[in-house]
């Protein structure tokens, strides 16, 4: 049996990863996290909608093979582009043990994979709503992410501008869009 065949029979949903594609390796990756049951959180909770934006911010400190390109917070979902730019000798002190350092296999920092990059971006963001919550004492939703996220491999210098050009404009759209609760809705 595959992996993806164990993935959908456990899972009971398809993978809409490339096969036998490598996520760690170096490149662009558009990503899409949307809320669960596609809520208008970020909308509602303006705190909440400041920590994503930290949190999503704070992800090349925490890997540091990582940067960011454009992105945006909708109302209920997040667009970005994460870049991974390549393996790296691990922090050293400072230059001079980082000079002595020789590239092994024990001390190269390991690229992470988009889902690992997703996976404590979405606990971190988690992590810090719940202690808010609880500091307000509130009853706001503590599960705000769906599952899963969508991803998309940026294969040039043109798709990476098309994807670009997606992300600043998605916020003006965002009237028509399937997702929003109100969209048809006159004034």
């Amino acid at each position: 049996m595959t992996s993806k065949m164990v993935s959908e029979r456990f899972n009971g949903r398809r993978s809409i990863r490339l096969p036998e594609y490598n996520y760690s390796q170096d490149g662009g990756y558009f990503v899409t996290i949307c809320t669960r049951n596609h809520k208008t959180h970020f909308e509602r909770y303006e705190e909440l909608r400041k920590i994503v934006e930290r949190e999503w911010l704070n992800i090349p400190k925490r890997f540091c093979t990582v940067q960011l390109d454009e992105y945006v917070v909708m109302p209920n979902h997040v667009h970005g582009i994460i870049i991974i730019v390549g393996a790296t000798l691990a922090v050293a002190q400072n230059e001079r043990a980082r000079a002595s350092l020789a590239p092994t296999s024990t001390n190269r920092q390991v690229n992470p994979t988009i889902g690992r990059i997703i996976g404590a971006f979405k606990s971190s963001c988690a992590n810090a709503w719940l202690r808010y919550v609880e500091r307000q004492e509130w009853d706001a939703p503590v599960r705000i992410w769906q599952r899963n996220y969508y991803e998309h491999v940026i294969r040039n210098e043109y798709d990476l501008n098309e994807i670009r050009k997606y992300i600043i404009e998605n916020p003006l759209k965002w009237a028509l869009d399937e997702e929003n609760p109100e969209r048809g809705i006159s004034m």
